[in-house]
């Protein structure tokens, strides 16, 4: 699939130019709306996913808590990957499944927002922390791949990338996330003296 470089540009482009033919950008634009209205409400961001999905969230609520191009008043973001001790001892004491959904149940509040990442939507952790937020009254955004998986049912808003390709979904998240950071941090900086 991905034998020249040239051949992986071709996918990518192919893959984001599948982005803007799809409904993606009204789901998009819910995505950011819950964003925005936590983020000005001083409600509880909670980003989770395993491995380069745990890697996005990490950057995600870096942005956000830091500043992604403006100055403006942080934003109350955990990256639920990011506690190694705390992840090792919910493991241990709980099981691997719960390690995001324990953190759900003590950080999150209603009105508040899940990102949960998974390309294939099947991450059981993942899955666990959705289930967690909505019974807490959180609005589930879902970055996704392709159909989004079971991810999808515990969805308020589902992100599915058209593409199967874990490379290619994980670059298309980058691409959402980078404007669901712009969107938010400008609304907030507005809503700022």
């Amino acid at each position: 699939m991905f034998e020249t470089f040239e051949l992986y540009l071709r996918a990518s482009r192919d893959t984001l130019a599948q982005m803007s033919e799809r409904a993606l950008g009204l789901a998009v634009d819910k995505a950011a709306e819950a964003l925005i209205t936590a983020a000005k409400t001083r409600l509880p961001i909670l980003v989770c996913g395993n491995g380069g999905s745990a890697a996005d969230a990490q950057h995600i609520a870096g942005e956000l808590a830091g500043r992604f191009l403006l100055e403006r008043p942080a934003i109350d973001v955990r990256a639920l990957s990011a506690d190694t001790a705390l992840l090792t001892a919910l493991g241990n004491d709980y099981g691997y499944e719960t390690v995001f959904a324990r953190q759900v149940q003590a950080h999150g509040r209603p009105g508040g927002v899940l990102l949960a990442i998974s390309t294939s939507g099947r991450s059981r952790n993942v899955l666990a922390a959705a289930e967690a937020a909505r019974q807490q009254g959180m609005t589930v955004i879902g970055l996704t791949g392709n159909g989004g998986g079971p991810l999808a049912a515990l969805c308020d808003v589902l992100l599915a990338m058209p593409s199967p390709s874990t490379p290619l979904i994980q670059q298309c998240h980058q691409v959402v996330y980078h404007y669901l950071c712009a969107v938010t941090e400008i609304a907030v900086a507005e809503q700022s003296p």
